[in-house]
């Protein structure tokens, strides 16, 4: 997607070689408008798979998650970071270390949001690990459901995320991918 390569070089800052700050269109604000040009790109290459639903991780990847979803005419789930008053007892719950928070985390959905008749598209903002994705995807195998594909804004090609989902047989679509931030410069494959 080339306007949102455009965007990344004007508006993104390299923390380091692994850490790239996207506050302005993924992790801290929102452009409504590419946010929705992500959705119909991911439903575009999605299309004619059985989407019952979309399902992601808060916080960040919620804003493309519901584009896509909306495009599609499903609904979308997102997993919880933390439990609440009044969240459901009997949830899943999975364990995963976070790569830019530096610790680990709980992801959490509720049983009566995900069953074994549906097939869902994982929408997420960017892979680095993938532990997240992964602990999404047990949650996901858990209830039953099938996973139609995954969808990643952003894909760090030389972290083993993106690598593991696909090795493990998973239809990975990316928008952009980035080979390397070295030398506080970003180049994308």
């Amino acid at each position: 997607m080339d306007i949102l390569k455009e965007r990344i070089l004007q508006e993104a800052t390299i923390v380091n070689s692994g850490v790239l700050r996207l506050d302005s269109l993924l992790n801290h604000g929102v452009d409504p408008q590419l946010t929705m040009e992500m959705g119909k790109e991911f439903a575009r290459r999605f299309e004619g798979k059985k989407i019952t639903k979309v399902i992601t991780v808060e916080s960040s990847g919620i804003p493309v998650a519901f584009a896509t979803a909306l495009t599609l005419g499903v609904p979308l789930v997102f997993a919880r970071r933390k439990k609440t008053l009044l969240g459901d007892a009997d949830a899943y719950i999975e364990r995963v270390p976070s790569f830019t928070k530096g610790i680990v985390t709980d992801l959490i959905v509720s049983r009566h949001l995900l069953g074994e008749q549906d097939s869902v598209l994982f929408i997420d903002d960017i892979i680095a690990n993938g532990d997240a994705a992964r602990g999404l995807l047990r949650i996901v195998e858990q209830a039953g459901a099938t996973v139609a594909g995954i969808g990643i804004v952003l894909e760090k090609s030389f972290q083993a995320g993106g690598k593991a989902l696909r090795e493990l047989g998973y239809q990975v679509e990316t928008l952009v991918r980035i080979s390397s931030l070295e030398g506080e410069k970003i180049t994308f494959e």
